[in-house]
C-alpha cells in the first residue's frame, strides 16, 4: 500500500492523526521536540515536522475514507496525481527521528541566493537555494521535491 501525504487545517497535525488512527487508517506524524520559552517559563513541546501536514498508508481505493474526519482539507498532488511517498521514504524520516537530536543551530555565512547542500539526516545529499535568511532562521527551498525546508533556533 502507498504512502500519501495529507494537508490539513493549520495546527491541527496531531487532533488528525489521532481521529484517523481512531478509525483504524495507518498513520504517520512526524513530530520534533522543541523548548518553547515564555515570559514566565520555559516547555519542552512535541511539534510537527512538517507543518500542516500527515502521511496515510492506504489503497488507492480507499483515498476518500479519510474525509470521514475533520481536520483535513485535501491530498497533496503532484503532476495532476495523488503524491505518493515510498516506504523507505518514512522509514527514514522515523529512523533519522529515532537517531538525531537537533537542540540548536545558528546561521552563519549562508546568503539569499546561495546554493546549500543538506549533509546529513533523511534529506542528505539533497540540494537546494537559500531563499532566506536571519541570525536564528533559515528557508531552504528543495525545487527537485517541490517544498521548503525552514528552520528555526
Amino acid at each position: 500500500m502507498p504512502w500519501f501525504a495529507l494537508y490539513t487545517e493549520p495546527r491541527n497535525e496531531k487532533k488528525v492523526f489521532e481521529k484517523l488512527k481512531k478509525i483504524g487508517i495507518e498513520v504517520y506524524c512526524p513530530l520534533i521536540t522543541q523548548v518553547k520559552q515564555w515570559s514566565d517559563r520555559k516547555k519542552k513541546i512535541e511539534v510537527p515536522l512538517i507543518p500542516s501536514y500527515v502521511f496515510v498508508n492506504l489503497e488507492e481505493s480507499e483515498r476518500n475514507n479519510v474525509f470521514q474526519v475533520s481536520g483535513i482539507v485535501r491530498y497533496l498532488y503532484w503532476l495532476g496525481k495523488p503524491a505518493i511517498v515510498q516506504d523507505k521514504e518514512i522509514e527514514l524520516l522515523k529512523n533519522w527521528l529515532l537517531e538525531t537530536t537537533v537542540t540548536s543551530f545558528e546561521v552563519k555565512g549562508i546568503e539569499v541566493g546561495n546554493n546549500y547542500k543538506i549533509i546529513s539526516g533523511p534529506l542528505k545529499g539533497k540540494e537546494g537555494i537559500v531563499s532566506k535568511v536571519d541570525k536564528n532562521y533559515l528557508e531552504l527551498v528543495l525545487e527537485e521535491l517541490g517544498f521548503k525546508i525552514i528552520l528555526n533556533k
